[in-house]
């Protein structure tokens, strides 16, 4: 069947999906992935720690919502990044919603072999349509972070950190982040 004559998944066919599975509507496909491995998951987690002063005023500077695997619904997209921040200028209060409608201000993918793909290539554009001021691709295999500003309608690869590297990374360059703790070195 041609992509054209394909119907478009719903909200509804993305409710329908089992439970350990996560599901994203990418452009008007229904995309379903299994539960990330542990690595994936402490990388994501350490990194939510790292930057836990930007969510809270106590020990850091504040200013931030920081979630986890927030469900993102950007018109006709939903989205389940790893790790999402807003300006609480912006979001001053999180909505008592499952979901939220508005984009981040900040995204941090966490790449698997079975994700890198989407992430890269379907996901990336879609942050960069809706206006993501900065994305993070975070390689636990390969122990990379790669920090990404949005310049007009793409993105500017800023830099590409590895293994035990400190670096200070935009929109959080206000805190050293030293990538051996992401890896649970």
């Amino acid at each position: 069947m041609a992509d054209s004559a394909r119907k478009k998944a719903t909200y509804e066919d993305l409710l329908a999906v089992p439970a350990p599975l996560v599901a994203e509507i990418i452009r008007g496909t229904l995309i379903t992935m299994p539960r990330p491995r542990l690595r994936h998951a402490l990388a994501s987690s350490h990194l939510g720690g790292e930057l836990y002063g930007f969510g809270s005023s106590r020990g850091g500077p504040g200013g931030w919502v920081i979630l986890d695997e927030p469900e993102l619904h950007l018109g006709e997209e939903i989205l389940v990044p790893d790790l999402a921040g807003w300006r609480r200028a912006r979001l001053p209060r999180v909505p008592d919603e499952p979901f939220i409608t508005l984009a981040p201000d900040w995204v941090c993918e966490v790449l698997s072999e079975s994700t890198e793909v989407i992430d890269r290539s379907d996901k990336v554009p879609i942050y960069a349509e809706q206006g993501v001021a900065h994305v993070w691709l975070l390689d636990p295999t390969i122990k990379t972070l790669e920090v990404f500003r949005l310049d007009g309608k793409t993105y500017r690869l800023l830099h590409t950190s590895k293994e035990n590297q400190k670096v200070r990374a935009e929109p959080f360059e206000s805190m050293e982040l030293d990538l051996s703790t992401l890896w649970g070195l």
